[in-house]
């Protein structure tokens, strides 16, 4: 143990010196020029490097062990670390798909398409889609930097593009992500740098970051889980239940569907997975990444049954991920539209986990994903008081997209 402390405490070493240098690890760094986008494998090994996991999962244990001699190393406040810049943090990454077909086979779905959300991995704000779908055979870049940061929290900013014929890269998709510092067990936070804009443009995206954390608050505050609808939220149910009541009798038990509609419990689809060593991160949990891919797909699955075409996914929010998923754990994932809007579908899966020498199941994860269907789909009715909170609360995940999204097959912005 004495010999594991020492060879930790020299990697700890020059680990806090680098944390006073600008440029170390992923990023750039204002000090360096930019180079060539990193591979994207290239992304995760120098990720463990920086964290200092081992790929071998019996190692698990032995290293999470060790990690507790970094309190010692952690900042008492966050004056106590040094100012960042944006540019510190900016990143450029290389999905190369046109030049590597084992890579490619990886990302490919039965539509012979690529599938954007099976390579996001975060605690997500927002993802706005800008295309239809991607290419399978040309290179994808990320681009990626700190936005704003707290005292123990941070929002990132990342945008993909890929390349296209005329050799630019387009525009697939805009994201923000909120991520929080924990200390080396994952037991308490932990502080982050102060972040220090340099121009204007620098400024908004810091005044931007303060407003989405207001409006996490907000949303939060006023979730249907905590308070109850508002007049003109309680005024759309009631018309909801008086459009479902047969008019040939006059008693409130008796419900009908109006034309060209469908219950809501009518449309759920459930899965289950066994989290397998396979899909854990580098801190030997269940990779986020492989959380979001299942239950897109799922919604996906859900919203084509529904709407009776292919979908296309344009907006997914609010994903917040409340609790780990331990290696070893029943993953139990539960999807059903809860609005629907002309051609748009708003689908909603929950998730859950189960060990397995225990029947207890806690909830890990609540996505909300926004499809657009090909054609115009069913209105969705809510039986109960459950659903219609339901029906509310995915109304309100559709409201929060600033306009109607308007997906694009043919425009160029320069990264």
């Amino acid at each position: 143990m004495k010999a594991a402390s020492r060879r930790l405490a020299s990697s700890l070493w020059t680990l806090n010196k680098g944390l006073l240098t600008h440029g170390r690890g992923l990023a750039y760094g204002s000090e360096n020029k930019i180079c060539k986008p990193l591979h994207i494998q290239e992304v995760r090994n120098k990720l463990r490097e920086i964290v200092g996991v081992s790929t071998i999962w019996r190692d698990h244990v032995k290293a999470m062990e060790e990690r507790k001699l970094l309190h010692n190393f952690l900042a008492t406040s966050q004056k106590a670390l040094p100012p960042r810049k944006m540019k510190d943090s900016y990143i450029e990454v290389l999905l190369p798909l046109g030049s590597d077909p084992d890579l490619r086979d990886k990302y490919l779905t039965v539509q012979n398409t690529m599938s954007p959300l099976s390579i996001v991995t975060v605690l997500v704000d927002k993802i706005d889609m800008c295309k239809y779908s991607l290419s399978p055979e040309q290179d994808i870049k990320f681009t990626g930097h700190v936005s704003w940061v707290g005292k123990t929290s941070m929002e990132v900013k990342m945008k993909m593009f890929q390349m296209h014929s005329d050799d630019k890269f387009w525009p697939v998709l805009d994201a923000t992500f909120v991520m929080v510092a924990r200390d080396s067990e994952n037991k308490g936070p932990a502080f982050v740098n102060p972040l220090v804009p340099e121009n204007k443009e620098e400024e908004e995206l810091i005044t931007q970051g303060e407003l989405n954390k207001s409006r996490r608050i907000a949303f939060s505050t006023t979730s249907l889980l905590k308070v109850a609808p508002n007049s003109e939220e309680r005024n759309v149910i009631h018309e909801l239940f008086l459009n479902t009541l047969d008019p040939k009798t006059i008693s409130f038990q008796s419900r009908i569907l109006p034309p060209k509609a469908v219950w809501m419990e009518d449309t759920k689809l459930k899965s289950l997975d066994i989290c397998h060593p396979q899909e854990r991160n580098i801190f030997n949990r269940i990779f986020g990444g492989f959380l979001m891919r299942k239950a897109y797909e799922l919604a996906w699955a859900t919203a084509c049954s529904f709407g009776g075409s292919r979908p296309y996914v344009v907006t997914v929010d609010d994903i917040m991920f409340q609790k780990p998923v331990e290696v070893g754990s029943l993953l139990f994932l539960s999807s059903q539209v809860c609005f629907t809007q002309d051609n748009y579908i708003q689908v909603r899966v929950h998730s859950e986990v189960a060990s397995l020498d225990s029947r207890e199941h806690m909830t890990t994860n609540v996505f909300h994903f926004t499809f657009m269907s090909e054609k115009e789909v069913p209105l969705i009715f809510p039986k109960t008081y459950g659903e219609s909170m339901l029906y509310l609360d995915g109304q309100r995940h559709f409201k929060s997209m600033s306009t109607p999204v308007i997906l694009k097959k043919n425009y160029t912005v320069e990264p």
